[in-house]
């Protein structure tokens, strides 16, 4: 997480709490850090672009190298290239850990899995890019669910989007098919389009 810098710096550079917290900077002060931090700028196409991209780095916490290693996966799909891209980022094994309510936010997500608290399939995963297929079923160990977090996690999160099945007595999960672009709940809105524009 250091290659992304500190917590909320993108949220202010971007002026939305991409990091889905109530309690985010950016909701009080929605404008780029230090003393020009307020000046209008103009704003390029090519920084419209490069700031999409950025946001959806800050979402998922992935690094610039992951980030164009998805996007080249996603030219060779079918599909449209946008779509597929943040449904690969969406099936990462700590997104559907925070999509599952199992974490408040990605970081705490990302700590759960890299510290050997989820199953997928009955075997340990330590790896936070790791792709969930339909049909898999994800678990939290014994130690992590008696994880404070964790239980303070499910009483607050909302329920999972429909392409997740949850059963919150087992602290378990599947993912019952792929998403639709239209059902993964970003916190803030991203424009995937631009995102392609500027890897193509």
């Amino acid at each position: 997480m250091d290659k992304l810098g500190p917590r909320h710096r993108m949220c202010r550079r971007i002026g939305q709490p991409l990091c889905g917290r109530p309690n985010c900077p950016a909701t009080r002060r929605p404008f780029p850090p230090g003393q020009h931090g307020r000046g209008r700028k103009r704003v390029s196409e090519y920084q419209m672009r490069l700031l999409e991209k950025q946001k959806l780095r800050a979402i998922y916490g992935v690094s610039e190298r992951q980030m164009r290693r998805y996007y080249e996966r996603a030219t060779r799909k079918t599909g449209v290239t946008g779509e597929e891209l943040i449904r690969q980022l969406e099936t990462r094994l700590d997104a559907i850990v925070l999509r599952l309510g199992f974490a408040l936010t990605q970081r705490q997500a990302r700590q759960l899995v890299s510290h050997g608290h989820v199953r997928v399939d009955g075997r340990r995963v330590d790896v936070p890019s790791f792709q969930v297929r339909p049909g898999q079923t994800i678990e939290l160990t014994e130690k992590g669910r008696n994880l404070l977090f964790v239980r303070e996690a499910l009483e607050l999160s909302p329920e999972p989007p429909p392409y997740l099945y949850r059963n919150r007595e087992e602290f378990q999960g599947t993912l019952v098919r792929y998403p639709e672009r239209d059902e993964i709940p970003l916190p803030v809105p991203v424009e995937e389009r631009l995102v392609v524009e500027f890897y193509s």
